[in-house]
């Protein structure tokens, strides 16, 4: 139960705090004095999104506030979310002029998904235009399952079917991308043979460009292995070095410098004649025209698949490689993978269309009972003649809401057929309907708290005595909190709010009073003349208070 409500710097109000108690409770006004300004704050504490204009001027941020009274059995909720429970709960919203909006559940900052999931089940608001949506076939639907008590049924059906529809998407994509990448194979499968026929990973293809600027130079080669052979002809280098060598054999036995220079020289003819028998061995190795043939082939497929394939070097040319080859094998890949999707998504489409059909076969089923019992009350509502059917078919294809397509028919004209309900309906009918079907959902869902904006749009005399008793049936187990402009609706309630506006200082605020006995007979009076009160209207007021 909502036990108050605290709104600051919000729009034109400054700061207003009403306290609500059980039972009926109605907010008049004039039009345009702020009674849906009230509204927009409650919206704020169900986790509507907020709007900066609605801070007031030279405010730094606007604040609505509510207190409710909850049950023992939310305390699994509050454990869910890590939340101190207290049986007289504070929910806070704040919306500060920088665009920020901040939500507080007892003090404790939370999503505003956390305390939309709260309020959910502790307030509803039925706004006039809720009415519109009773065209909607989708609403319609929705209202007929939450009167046959298959939400639990119809959400996990849903959750089933865009799970199914998040599978079928991934197939998809997949598909696409087999399909794209079946029209690149033949010309992917060429690019891997000429890559095949380069023999990536030869060693050699690091050194091609050098082997290739031996044969260039073969001439200079030649010429200075020549000159490493010379090293050991008759009276070359290694000739007269021996003869040094062997003119320190004796000295170097009495000086043990010249013993020294004499190993160095040993070591210097072996190095030098190793030189020249290694350079001879090269020099003997002719170069071979056909393998210089074969090189520069090699180094033309090289440079024409780096030009084709974009790319400097062969590492990168590697890569490219390893790209082909990936591509190549993810085909086979994909059509595994597809061929396992087709399987799993033939098994959850058969799961979900027996889901589906069951679903359909409750609604069908208990379809009549509804329609009965809003007949019933419509009939209470002065609309005797009234006969409305839920039109359910079955549809072919799966759909978020399963089987079911729906048409709600409606006739409020003695012989006349039902006809779909947007085509039928007046506004003060679809009024009442829409009157009848909350009364149905609150009692289903055992909703602590119900405001409705107007609900008696486009309806007088007798027919809002009867909508106003059907609200105050509504408040018995719980609340029921209703903006009019009737003076029966008014008269029904056992708290009267009153809003007004005035210029306060040079500024245009809203206020919100609690009505004594003696303001509500002038205020539904008001109701019924307008601003000038006559004796007859107050007359008629004290009428409608007594019964």
């Amino acid at each position: 139960m909502l036990l108050w409500l605290r709104i600051q710097h919000f729009a034109l109000i400054d700061e207003v705090t009403l306290h609500f108690e059980k039972g009926f409770s109605v907010l008049t006004g004039e039009t345009g004095s702020g009674k849906s300004i009230i509204l927009a704050a409650t919206n704020l504490i169900l986790g509507e999104r907020a709007d900066l204009k609605i801070i007031a001027p030279g405010a730094k941020k606007a604040i609505v506030e509510a207190q409710f009274e909850i049950p023992a059995s939310f305390q699994a909720f509050f454990n869910q979310h890590e939340l101190d429970f207290e049986d007289k709960t504070i929910i806070r919203r704040e919306i500060l002029q920088e665009g920020k909006s901040r939500a507080f559940i007892n003090d404790t900052p939370v999503q505003l998904q956390v305390l939309k999931d709260l309020t959910a089940q502790l307030i509803q608001i039925h706004s006039q235009y809720n009415t519109l949506d009773l065209k909607s076939r989708s609403y319609q639907l929705h209202l007929l399952d939450v009167l046959l008590g298959l939400e639990d049924k119809r959400l996990s059906y849903e959750q089933r079917y865009k799970a199914f529809s998040n599978l079928s998407n991934t197939r998809l994509q997949k598909a696409q991308e087999l399909a794209s990448l079946q029209q690149q194979q033949d010309f992917n499968a060429f690019m891997l043979t000429e890559l095949e026929a380069l023999n990536l990973q030869d060693p050699a293809l690091e050194t091609l460009e050098q082997d290739l600027e031996r044969f260039e130079y073969s001439e200079q080669l030649q010429q200075a292995y020549s000159y490493m052979e010379s090293l050991l002809q008759d009276n070359g280098v290694y000739e007269q070095l021996y003869r040094v060598k062997q003119e320190l054999e004796k000295p170097r036995r009495i000086d043990p410098v010249l013993q020294g220079y004499y190993e160095r020289m040993s070591a210097m003819l072996i190095e030098l004649k190793e030189l020249a028998r290694d350079a001879a061995s090269f020099s003997a190795q002719e170069l071979d025209q056909a393998q210089q043939q074969k090189l520069l082939q090699w180094q033309d497929q090289l440079n024409h698949c780096l030009l084709k394939h974009r790319v400097q070097n062969v590492s990168e040319l590697r890569q490219v490689f390893s790209d082909l080859s990936a591509k190549v094998s993810n085909l086979h890949e994909l059509e595994q993978a597809l061929s396992r999707l087709d399987l799993e998504l033939e098994k959850e489409k058969i799961a979900l269309e027996q889901l589906a059909l069951k679903l359909h076969e409750l609604r069908v089923k208990g379809a009549p009972s509804v329609s009965e019992s809003l007949q019933k009350i419509l009939h209470g509502l002065k609309l005797p003649h009234t006969t409305l059917t839920f039109d359910l078919s079955q549809t072919e294809n799966l759909q978020l809401n399963g089987f079911t397509q729906i048409q709600l028919l409606f006739s409020a004209n003695l012989g006349h057929q039902p006809v779909a309900v947007e085509k039928a309906a007046s506004g003060g009918e679809l009024s009442r309907l829409m009157l009848a079907l909350q009364q149905m959902v609150s009692e289903k869902k055992a909703l602590p708290t119900i405001i409705f904006d107007e609900i008696d749009t486009g309806v007088s005399g007798e027919v809002a005595l009867k909508m106003a008793s059907l609200l105050q049936e509504m408040s018995k187990n719980g609340q029921c909190l209703a903006i009019t402009h009737l003076p029966q609706v008014a008269a029904k309630a056992i708290h009267h709010f009153k809003v007004s506006k005035e210029v306060t200082a040079e500024r245009m605020l809203t206020s919100v009073n609690a009505l004594s006995k003696a303001e509500r007979r002038i205020e539904i009076a008001r109701l019924m003349s307008g601003e000038q009160i006559s004796e007859a209207a107050l007359q008629h007021a004290d009428n409608l208070l007594s019964n």
